[in-house]
Protein backbone atom coordinates (compact mmCIF):
# COMPACT_ATOMS: atom_id res chain seq x y z
CA UNK A 1 0.00 0.00 0.00
CA UNK A 2 3.16 2.36 0.41
CA UNK A 3 3.22 2.37 -3.62
CA UNK A 4 -0.83 3.09 -3.27
CA UNK A 5 -1.55 7.28 -2.59
CA UNK A 6 -4.14 7.84 -0.96
CA UNK A 7 -5.98 11.58 -1.89
CA UNK A 8 -8.15 13.74 -0.50
CA UNK A 9 -11.05 14.10 -2.92
CA UNK A 10 -12.68 17.42 -0.59
CA UNK A 11 -9.10 19.51 -1.86
CA UNK A 12 -10.69 19.17 -5.37
CA UNK A 13 -14.34 19.49 -5.07
CA UNK A 14 -13.94 22.42 -2.04
CA UNK A 15 -10.89 23.22 -1.95
CA UNK A 16 -8.86 26.52 -3.38
CA UNK A 17 -6.97 27.17 -6.34
CA UNK A 18 -4.06 25.66 -5.32
CA UNK A 19 -5.41 22.69 -3.44
CA UNK A 20 -7.18 21.92 -6.88
CA UNK A 21 -3.77 22.26 -8.83
CA UNK A 22 -1.72 19.85 -6.11
CA UNK A 23 -4.62 17.22 -6.35
CA UNK A 24 -4.70 17.18 -10.17
CA UNK A 25 -1.14 16.85 -10.01
CA UNK A 26 -0.85 14.32 -7.54
CA UNK A 27 -3.70 12.37 -9.06
CA UNK A 28 -1.44 12.65 -12.51
CA UNK A 29 1.69 11.61 -11.09
CA UNK A 30 -0.18 8.09 -9.95
CA UNK A 31 -1.28 7.50 -12.81
CA UNK A 32 1.18 7.60 -14.83
CA UNK A 33 3.59 5.92 -11.99
CA UNK A 34 1.45 2.82 -11.09
CA UNK A 35 -2.30 3.57 -12.14
CA UNK A 36 -3.99 3.21 -8.71
CA UNK A 37 -4.93 5.82 -6.21
CA UNK A 38 -7.13 5.67 -2.94
CA UNK A 39 -9.87 8.48 -2.18
CA UNK A 40 -11.05 9.55 0.82
CA UNK A 41 -13.68 12.22 1.68
CA UNK A 42 -15.34 11.40 -1.61
CA UNK A 43 -18.89 11.55 -0.42
CA UNK A 44 -19.98 7.90 -1.12
CA UNK A 45 -21.47 7.21 2.94
CA UNK A 46 -20.72 4.14 5.03
CA UNK A 47 -24.06 3.63 5.11
CA UNK A 48 -24.98 3.64 1.77
CA UNK A 49 -22.16 0.95 1.35
CA UNK A 50 -23.34 -1.30 3.87
CA UNK A 51 -27.04 -1.54 2.45
CA UNK A 52 -25.78 -1.89 -0.98
CA UNK A 53 -23.13 -4.91 -0.16
CA UNK A 54 -26.45 -6.49 2.12
CA UNK A 55 -28.37 -6.35 -0.58
CA UNK A 56 -26.06 -8.22 -3.05
CA UNK A 57 -24.99 -10.57 -0.47
CA UNK A 58 -28.83 -11.69 -0.04
CA UNK A 59 -29.08 -11.68 -3.38
CA UNK A 60 -26.62 -14.00 -4.18
CA UNK A 61 -27.39 -16.80 -2.03
CA UNK A 62 -30.37 -16.96 -4.05
CA UNK A 63 -30.60 -20.78 -5.29
CA UNK A 64 -29.25 -20.68 -9.01
CA UNK A 65 -32.72 -21.46 -10.51
CA UNK A 66 -33.69 -18.40 -9.73
CA UNK A 67 -30.64 -16.10 -10.57
CA UNK A 68 -30.64 -17.70 -13.91
CA UNK A 69 -34.34 -16.38 -14.31
CA UNK A 70 -32.37 -12.87 -14.69
CA UNK A 71 -29.72 -14.22 -17.15
CA UNK A 72 -30.18 -12.64 -20.52
CA UNK A 73 -26.94 -13.89 -22.91
CA UNK A 74 -27.61 -11.53 -25.59
CA UNK A 75 -26.79 -8.59 -23.14
CA UNK A 76 -23.46 -9.90 -22.55
CA UNK A 77 -22.59 -9.23 -19.36
CA UNK A 78 -23.91 -5.85 -19.49
CA UNK A 79 -27.23 -6.00 -17.57
CA UNK A 80 -28.61 -8.74 -14.89
CA UNK A 81 -27.54 -11.72 -14.09
CA UNK A 82 -24.05 -13.44 -15.18
CA UNK A 83 -23.52 -17.10 -14.17
CA UNK A 84 -20.66 -18.40 -12.61
CA UNK A 85 -17.38 -19.49 -14.77
CA UNK A 86 -18.36 -17.31 -17.92
CA UNK A 87 -16.14 -15.06 -18.05
CA UNK A 88 -12.05 -15.13 -18.28
CA UNK A 89 -9.46 -12.38 -18.58
CA UNK A 90 -8.17 -11.92 -22.17
CA UNK A 91 -5.81 -14.40 -23.28
CA UNK A 92 -6.42 -17.08 -19.93
CA UNK A 93 -8.48 -20.00 -21.03
CA UNK A 94 -9.47 -21.13 -17.65
CA UNK A 95 -12.91 -19.67 -16.56
CA UNK A 96 -12.75 -16.88 -13.32
CA UNK A 97 -14.16 -18.32 -10.30
CA UNK A 98 -17.15 -15.18 -10.00
CA UNK A 99 -20.39 -14.60 -10.62
CA UNK A 100 -21.98 -11.12 -10.92
CA UNK A 101 -24.80 -8.86 -11.31
CA UNK A 102 -25.02 -5.28 -13.15
CA UNK A 103 -26.63 -2.21 -13.34
CA UNK A 104 -26.43 0.24 -16.41
CA UNK A 105 -27.08 4.23 -17.02
CA UNK A 106 -30.61 4.84 -15.38
CA UNK A 107 -30.65 8.70 -17.47
CA UNK A 108 -29.11 7.68 -20.54
CA UNK A 109 -27.42 10.27 -22.71
CA UNK A 110 -29.62 9.33 -25.93
CA UNK A 111 -30.81 6.53 -27.09
CA UNK A 112 -28.15 4.03 -28.74
CA UNK A 113 -27.76 0.38 -28.89
CA UNK A 114 -25.36 0.64 -25.86
CA UNK A 115 -27.93 1.10 -23.50
CA UNK A 116 -30.30 -1.32 -21.59
CA UNK A 117 -33.41 -1.48 -19.62
CA UNK A 118 -32.22 -2.62 -16.45
CA UNK A 119 -33.25 -5.61 -14.43
CA UNK A 120 -35.39 -5.71 -11.32
CA UNK A 121 -35.22 -8.72 -8.71
CA UNK A 122 -38.65 -10.12 -7.75
CA UNK A 123 -37.53 -11.63 -5.01
CA UNK A 124 -34.83 -8.63 -3.88
CA UNK A 125 -37.38 -5.88 -4.26
CA UNK A 126 -35.00 -3.07 -3.17
CA UNK A 127 -32.24 -4.50 -5.20
CA UNK A 128 -32.77 -2.30 -8.01
CA UNK A 129 -33.26 1.09 -6.25
CA UNK A 130 -30.56 0.50 -4.08
CA UNK A 131 -28.25 0.41 -7.05
CA UNK A 132 -29.24 3.12 -8.84
CA UNK A 133 -28.95 5.33 -5.62
CA UNK A 134 -25.37 4.00 -5.49
CA UNK A 135 -24.79 4.35 -9.21
CA UNK A 136 -26.16 7.63 -9.36
CA UNK A 137 -23.51 8.69 -6.44
CA UNK A 138 -20.43 7.15 -7.73
CA UNK A 139 -21.43 8.44 -11.29
CA UNK A 140 -21.02 11.98 -9.64
CA UNK A 141 -17.20 11.18 -7.58
CA UNK A 142 -15.83 9.86 -11.13
CA UNK A 143 -16.85 12.89 -12.78
CA UNK A 144 -15.32 14.67 -10.67
CA UNK A 145 -12.70 12.76 -10.76
CA UNK A 146 -12.66 13.05 -14.72
CA UNK A 147 -12.69 17.05 -14.16
CA UNK A 148 -9.46 16.76 -12.41
CA UNK A 149 -7.47 14.47 -14.58
CA UNK A 150 -8.76 17.01 -17.66
CA UNK A 151 -7.21 19.79 -15.58
CA UNK A 152 -4.03 17.61 -15.30
CA UNK A 153 -3.98 16.83 -19.07
CA UNK A 154 -4.28 20.48 -19.17
CA UNK A 155 -7.82 20.15 -21.34
CA UNK A 156 -11.28 21.87 -19.98
CA UNK A 157 -12.00 20.79 -17.03
CA UNK A 158 -15.41 19.83 -18.89
CA UNK A 159 -13.71 17.90 -21.54
CA UNK A 160 -15.15 14.37 -20.37
CA UNK A 161 -18.44 15.60 -18.78
CA UNK A 162 -20.24 15.85 -22.18
CA UNK A 163 -19.13 11.82 -23.61
CA UNK A 164 -19.40 10.11 -20.19
CA UNK A 165 -22.20 12.05 -17.79
CA UNK A 166 -25.44 9.68 -18.68
CA UNK A 167 -23.03 7.30 -20.57
CA UNK A 168 -22.67 3.64 -20.64
CA UNK A 169 -20.55 3.09 -17.03
CA UNK A 170 -22.10 -0.15 -15.48
CA UNK A 171 -21.66 -1.04 -11.88
CA UNK A 172 -21.13 -4.68 -10.84
CA UNK A 173 -21.33 -6.71 -8.25
CA UNK A 174 -19.18 -9.62 -7.84
CA UNK A 175 -19.83 -12.61 -5.66
CA UNK A 176 -16.65 -15.41 -5.35
CA UNK A 177 -18.19 -18.35 -3.93
CA UNK A 178 -16.36 -20.47 -1.65
CA UNK A 179 -13.83 -22.52 -3.17
CA UNK A 180 -15.22 -26.50 -2.75
CA UNK A 181 -12.34 -28.23 -4.80
CA UNK A 182 -8.70 -27.75 -6.30
CA UNK A 183 -9.35 -24.86 -8.74
CA UNK A 184 -6.82 -26.25 -11.01
CA UNK A 185 -5.89 -23.27 -13.36
CA UNK A 186 -8.85 -20.95 -12.25
CA UNK A 187 -8.30 -18.24 -10.31
CA UNK A 188 -10.94 -15.34 -8.86
CA UNK A 189 -10.45 -13.41 -11.68
CA UNK A 190 -7.14 -13.84 -14.20
CA UNK A 191 -4.53 -10.82 -14.35
CA UNK A 192 -5.79 -7.93 -16.28
CA UNK A 193 -6.74 -4.41 -16.95
CA UNK A 194 -9.83 -3.14 -17.08
CA UNK A 195 -11.79 -2.25 -20.38
CA UNK A 196 -13.04 1.40 -19.32
CA UNK A 197 -11.74 5.00 -18.15
CA UNK A 198 -11.36 4.66 -14.44
CA UNK A 199 -12.27 2.36 -11.89
CA UNK A 200 -14.26 2.96 -8.65
CA UNK A 201 -13.88 0.42 -5.82
CA UNK A 202 -15.49 0.38 -2.81
CA UNK A 203 -13.88 -1.91 0.23
CA UNK A 204 -14.13 -5.83 -0.82
CA UNK A 205 -15.18 -7.94 2.14
CA UNK A 206 -12.12 -9.83 1.71
CA UNK A 207 -8.07 -9.51 0.68
CA UNK A 208 -7.41 -10.96 -2.77
CA UNK A 209 -6.90 -7.76 -4.96
CA UNK A 210 -3.24 -7.46 -6.38
CA UNK A 211 -1.87 -4.76 -8.89
CA UNK A 212 1.25 -5.53 -10.94
CA UNK A 213 3.99 -2.89 -10.47
CA UNK A 214 6.91 -1.48 -12.62
CA UNK A 215 9.36 -4.21 -10.64
CA UNK A 216 6.86 -7.06 -12.19
CA UNK A 217 6.15 -7.77 -8.39
CA UNK A 218 2.31 -8.07 -7.34
CA UNK A 219 1.34 -5.85 -4.64
CA UNK A 220 -1.21 -6.25 -2.69
CA UNK A 221 -4.28 -3.63 -2.49
CA UNK A 222 -6.96 -3.51 0.47
CA UNK A 223 -8.95 -0.56 0.45
CA UNK A 224 -8.21 1.84 3.71
CA UNK A 225 -11.79 2.22 5.26
CA UNK A 226 -13.83 4.93 4.02
CA UNK A 227 -11.86 4.97 0.88
CA UNK A 228 -12.43 4.19 -2.60
CA UNK A 229 -9.49 2.53 -5.08
CA UNK A 230 -9.80 3.94 -8.57
CA UNK A 231 -7.52 3.03 -11.39
CA UNK A 232 -7.38 3.71 -14.74
CA UNK A 233 -8.83 1.57 -17.35
CA UNK A 234 -8.01 1.08 -20.60
CA UNK A 235 -9.64 3.53 -22.61
CA UNK A 236 -8.01 6.13 -21.11
CA UNK A 237 -4.52 4.98 -21.78
CA UNK A 238 -5.54 4.82 -25.16
CA UNK A 239 -7.22 7.96 -24.78
CA UNK A 240 -3.39 9.57 -23.45
CA UNK A 241 -1.44 7.30 -25.58
CA UNK A 242 0.00 5.18 -23.20
CA UNK A 243 0.78 7.96 -20.85
CA UNK A 244 -1.80 7.48 -17.96
CA UNK A 245 -1.61 3.21 -17.01
CA UNK A 246 -3.94 0.72 -17.29
CA UNK A 247 -2.14 -1.48 -14.85
CA UNK A 248 -2.70 -5.24 -14.77
CA UNK A 249 -4.35 -6.85 -11.76
CA UNK A 250 -5.90 -9.61 -10.45
CA UNK A 251 -7.94 -11.26 -7.92
CA UNK A 252 -5.99 -14.26 -6.05
CA UNK A 253 -7.54 -17.81 -4.31
CA UNK A 254 -7.08 -16.97 -0.83
CA UNK A 255 -5.00 -19.87 1.19
CA UNK A 256 -6.65 -23.13 1.17
CA UNK A 257 -7.55 -23.08 4.90
CA UNK A 258 -9.33 -19.88 4.03
CA UNK A 259 -11.47 -21.72 1.29
CA UNK A 260 -14.23 -21.79 2.61
CA UNK A 261 -14.79 -17.37 2.71
CA UNK A 262 -16.50 -16.22 0.16
CA UNK A 263 -15.37 -12.59 -1.01
CA UNK A 264 -18.16 -9.80 -2.34
CA UNK A 265 -16.51 -6.81 -4.40
CA UNK A 266 -18.43 -4.00 -6.33
CA UNK A 267 -16.63 -1.97 -8.41
CA UNK A 268 -17.70 0.77 -10.91
CA UNK A 269 -16.64 1.18 -14.44
CA UNK A 270 -16.77 5.05 -15.50
CA UNK A 271 -17.47 4.44 -19.63
CA UNK A 272 -18.39 6.85 -21.80
CA UNK A 273 -20.52 6.92 -24.58
CA UNK A 274 -20.13 4.44 -27.35
CA UNK A 275 -19.67 7.29 -29.85
CA UNK A 276 -16.55 8.61 -28.31
CA UNK A 277 -13.57 8.58 -30.22
CA UNK A 278 -10.73 7.09 -28.32
CA UNK A 279 -8.07 8.75 -30.95
CA UNK A 280 -4.83 9.97 -28.97
CA UNK A 281 -5.08 13.23 -27.90
CA UNK A 282 -2.56 15.74 -29.47
CA UNK A 283 -0.49 16.73 -26.66
CA UNK A 284 0.50 12.73 -25.58
CA UNK A 285 1.70 12.11 -28.95
CA UNK A 286 5.92 13.17 -29.28
CA UNK A 287 8.54 11.52 -30.66
CA UNK A 288 9.86 9.93 -28.35
CA UNK A 289 6.15 8.52 -27.20
CA UNK A 290 4.80 7.95 -30.83
CA UNK A 291 1.23 7.05 -31.48
CA UNK A 292 0.99 3.47 -30.18
CA UNK A 293 -3.13 2.88 -30.60
CA UNK A 294 -4.69 2.66 -33.25
CA UNK A 295 -8.02 5.19 -33.85
CA UNK A 296 -11.29 3.22 -32.38
CA UNK A 297 -14.47 4.89 -30.74
CA UNK A 298 -15.52 3.30 -27.16
CA UNK A 299 -18.30 1.00 -28.36
CA UNK A 300 -16.42 -0.66 -30.82
CA UNK A 301 -13.30 -0.69 -28.30
CA UNK A 302 -16.07 -2.54 -25.77
CA UNK A 303 -17.40 -4.94 -28.26
CA UNK A 304 -13.57 -6.05 -28.71
CA UNK A 305 -12.96 -6.37 -25.31
CA UNK A 306 -16.30 -8.23 -24.54
CA UNK A 307 -15.55 -10.72 -27.35
CA UNK A 308 -12.10 -11.49 -25.79
CA UNK A 309 -13.69 -11.98 -22.37
CA UNK A 310 -15.93 -14.61 -23.26
CA UNK A 311 -18.86 -12.35 -22.78
CA UNK A 312 -20.14 -11.78 -26.33
CA UNK A 313 -19.78 -13.45 -29.51
CA UNK A 314 -18.28 -12.17 -32.97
Amino acid sequence: MSLIPNLDLSHWTSGSTADKKAFAADLGKAYTDIGFVTIKNHGFSDAMQTQLYNEVAAFFTLDTDTKKKYELEKLAGQRGYTSFGREHAKGIEAADLKEFWQVGQPAPAYNGPEYHNNISVSERPELAPTFVNAYQQLERIGMELLSAIATYLELNADYFEPWVKGGNSIIRAIHYPPITSDPGDSVRAGQHEDINLITLLMGASAEGLEVLNKQDQWVGITAIPGSLVVNVGDMLQRLTNGYLKSTTHRVVNPPEEKWSEPRYSIPFFLHPVGKMPLNALAQCISDTRPRAFDDITAGDYLDERLVEIGLKKN
